[in-house]
């Protein structure tokens, strides 16, 4: 039973990363490592590893930015940042995660998995 609720948890959040991405960023700048930690200790990505190349793409869909400053020890570290056109993505999907949330509590209704 936990395999299946494991792979149906990592199923939900491959679809939601993108935008709870956002909407960390929405509150404020973050670095890479900074994001993934907080991605990470709420179990919503197993590290970095798949963290960058969704940033990556992001960027390239422009939702959001970088820029480089200065960190401890005189590194440097990448800020991200939303963008408008990533503020707008965020507002629609928390309309349509209300919309879907309240759809699904629907069909599945009560605790013991029987629809109500």
């Amino acid at each position: 039973m936990l395999e299946q609720r494991e792979k149906i948890a990592t199923n939900i959040r491959k679809g939601v990363l993108e935008y709870c991405v956002l909407g960390s960023l929405a509150s404020e700048d973050k670095y890479g490592l900074e994001l993934a930690e907080e991605l990470t200790k709420l179990h919503l990505t197993a590290g970095e590893g798949s963290l960058y190349p969704l940033l990556a793409r992001m960027k390239t869909a422009g939702l959001v930015e970088t820029r480089w400053e200065e960190g401890g020890a005189g590194r440097k570290r990448k800020y991200y940042s939303i963008t408008d056109r990533g503020r707008v993505m965020l507002k629609e999907f928390r309309a349509v995660w209300a919309d879907i949330t309240e759809q699904v509590e629907q069909l599945l209704g009560g605790q013991d998995g029987e629809a109500s």
